[in-house]
């Protein structure tokens, strides 16, 4: 499996993640131990989008042209960065905490746990890390 694939289809894996995350956070009472902040989820689907619309155009734009440009590369690496570190601040929701008014985890029909949460957001790290390199190598 050569290089560009593995982006590929690392770019479909984290288009999925961040839709899932917008379907998973859109009710207040998403799963979880903590509440977070309704902008957090918010801030993850809109510049994980325009991070996947700027990659597209990175990916599929001729090198000589505005799209397949280093500006619009640069802005996708960095839009992806922002997307990933915030479906880390999304994971602090499930952190253990001890004491008498800790709440219970609340679940939903997803998942009974975090297991979802965890594959998605650090797996988008994976990802991210991966569209840096291929970037800086200039393998895509």
């Amino acid at each position: 499996m050569s290089f560009p694939i593995v982006v590929w289809i690392l770019t479909g894996l984290a288009a999925v993640a961040i839709v899932l995350t917008r379907l998973r956070l859109r009710a207040a009472d998403a799963a979880g131990r903590f509440s977070i902040s309704r902008r957090l989820p918010v801030v993850h689907f809109v510049v994980g989008l325009l991070a996947l619309v700027l990659w597209l155009g990175v990916l599929l734009a001729p090198d000589d042209s505005v799209l397949g440009g280093p500006l619009f590369g640069i802005l996708a690496i960095a839009a992806w960065w922002v997307t990933a570190i915030c479906g880390l601040l999304l994971l602090m929701r499930w952190l253990p905490a001890k004491g008498r008014h800790v709440p219970e985890a609340s679940g939903d029909s997803w998942s009974d746990g975090p297991g979802l949460s965890l594959l998605a957001h650090l797996g988008m790290v994976v990802g991210v890390l991966v569209f840096t390199y291929a970037y800086l190598t200039a393998a895509v």
